[in-house]
Parts: structure tokens; C-alpha cells; sequence
């Protein structure tokens, strides 16, 4: 059995992430009597492999806990990952789209602002370079 600094050390995470996966109930370690303090021991070992590595995969702590309750009670939570991982995989290309439209348009604007000249803010105006920027322009109407 391990401490919370001891099992933080093993996967190299810091304390209060475990903390933090035991106080939302994904680890539930046992108790020293005679200290209180938590003890960890295999099983939470690879219930937290478990839990980084669905992270890394991109899994929610929300989803985690649906598929370990799923697992606990004995049923396959593999139909579960599936259609949680392709849903996160079409999110990430939804944002992938929208970051690369982000960075033409802010490409386009530096293009367009570097042509030109400063200008000191008036009553009327903060930055003439954003306040004149055509955003209505589409991607497909610059050269880039």
C-alpha cells in the first residue's frame, strides 16, 4: 500500500491530482487506522493508469466515471468508448476547422495592417486596424 505521495511519485503526477480523483470518488483508497491517512494500493494503481490514460486519450473526468461505473457494475463499457471517442474525435476537427480559419483571417488582417500607417486613437476610434478590418472578407477572396 501507498501514500498519496508515494503513488504521485510512482506515476509521476502531482499529489493533489490524486487528491482531487479521490475526492470526486474515481479513487477510493482505504484508510490507515492508526493515522487516517489514504492508502493506495494495486487495484487503484491501475484504476489510475486507467484514469491517465483515458485522459490522455482526451476522455472527460465526466466520461471516466460513466465508463468505470459501467465496468464496475460488470457491463462492457467498450459500445461507450467508442461512440465517446468518435464524438470527441468530430469536436476536435469542428475546432480544428475553426482554428485554421482563425489563424487565415488573423494572417490576412497582419498582411493588410502591415501596409498601414499608425494612427492616434481619437474620441472616435480605438485602433483604426481592427475598427476598419473587413471581416466580412472571405478566406477564398486573399491570396495567402
Amino acid at each position: 500500500m501507498k501514500t498519496v505521495t508515494e503513488i504521485a511519485r510512482r506515476f509521476n503526477i502531482s499529489a493533489d491530482t490524486i487528491r482531487h480523483y479521490t475526492k470526486i470518488g474515481l479513487l477510493c483508497p482505504d484508510r490507515n487506522q492508526s493515522n487516517g491517512y489514504r492508502l493506495y494500493g494495486i487495484e487503484h494503481e491501475r484504476r489510475l493508469r486507467f484514469l491517465l490514460s483515458a485522459r490522455k486519450l482526451g476522455f472527460s473526468l465526466k466520461d471516466i466515471r460513466e465508463i468505470l461505473e459501467m465496468s464496475d457494475s460488470g457491463d462492457t463499457p467498450c459500445p461507450l468508448v467508442r461512440k465517446l471517442i468518435d464524438r470527441r474525435v468530430e469536436a476536435i476537427r469542428e475546432e480544428m476547422r475553426d482554428a485554421q480559419m482563425l489563424m487565415v483571417r488573423m494572417e490576412l488582417a497582419s498582411r493588410d495592417w502591415h501596409q498601414l500607417p499608425d494612427q492616434t486613437p481619437s474620441g472616435e476610434s480605438i485602433c483604426h486596424l481592427i475598427e476598419t478590418w473587413d471581416n466580412t472578407q472571405s478566406v477564398g477572396d486573399h491570396d495567402v
